[in-house]
């Protein structure tokens, strides 16, 4: 079993938000994203989708969205993003999924020795977007996080690995401390996805190691529309 991830895809079948406004790594790039995909996944794998997934607005917009990407190979687990506003209570996002996703919203799931749980998450304190109206829905995604991981913990079995995904990175340019880091050393996360981040201007490590915790960047645009196979 091999995991891969990816996020961002930012679908808009129905939609008028077409992404290629915003230069030349998105033109083409879903038809890119799933060449390289049917060329690395094998239908048991898994692929890691860390939010912001289609423009819809509602379930049913949506459904063309996910269209899209439902026959591609491998289990897929999604995490919501910022701006996956079809994202509703999770019984009927559930409910609505294709056979072969999987949404995680306060809680877990083990495949094989891979424990994933994972949580939309926020902007952090020193973020150049933070400021003081961000620090109450901050702290809100810090408790989900720890749901998350409470039951990620009790799935974990000696020598299972623990991997979270987030769709905001977990910190600031300057890798200061905050509570999502805290959380991630506590209950000794493994490997960390997140997306969120885009443009040819954005200064971000695609992969770094941070007190022994490796984190994976994945948005589409800035990992050239190919899946990133993760070492887990």
């Amino acid at each position: 079993m091999k995991v891969f991830a990816i996020s961002d895809l930012h679908i808009s079948t129905n939609t008028n938000k077409p992404m290629d406004v915003f230069g030349g790594n998105w033109v083409n790039y879903l038809e890119n994203i799933k060449n390289d995909w049917q060329m690395k996944v094998g239908d048991d794998d898994i692929v890691l989708i860390s939010g912001d997934i289609s423009w819809a607005m509602t379930l049913d917009e949506a459904k063309p969205d996910f269209d899209v990407i439902k026959d591609l190979p491998g289990k897929k687990i999604i995490i919501r993003g910022n701006h996956d506003y079809w994202w509703s209570a999770i019984s009927k996002v559930r409910d609505f999924l294709p056979e072969n996703f999987v949404a995680l919203q306060n809680d877990a799931i083990k495949i094989g020795s891979l424990v994933i749980c994972g949580s939309r998450a926020w902007s952090v304190p020193g973020s150049p977007d933070f400021k003081e109206q961000d620090k109450k829905i901050y702290l809100r995604e810090v408790e989900r996080l720890k749901l998350s991981l409470a039951h990620a913990k009790k799935l974990l079995t000696e020598g299972d690995k623990l991997l979270v995904m987030v769709h905001y990175p977990p910190f600031n340019v300057k890798r200061e401390n905050n509570l999502i880091l805290d959380l991630f050393k506590e209950f000794q996360v493994d490997v960390v996805v997140y997306g969120h981040l885009h443009g040819k201007n954005v200064k971000a490590d695609k992969f770094l190691q941070l007190d022994g915790i490796r984190y994976y960047l994945t948005s589409c645009d800035l990992v050239n529309n190919k899946l990133v196979e993760i070492d887990v």
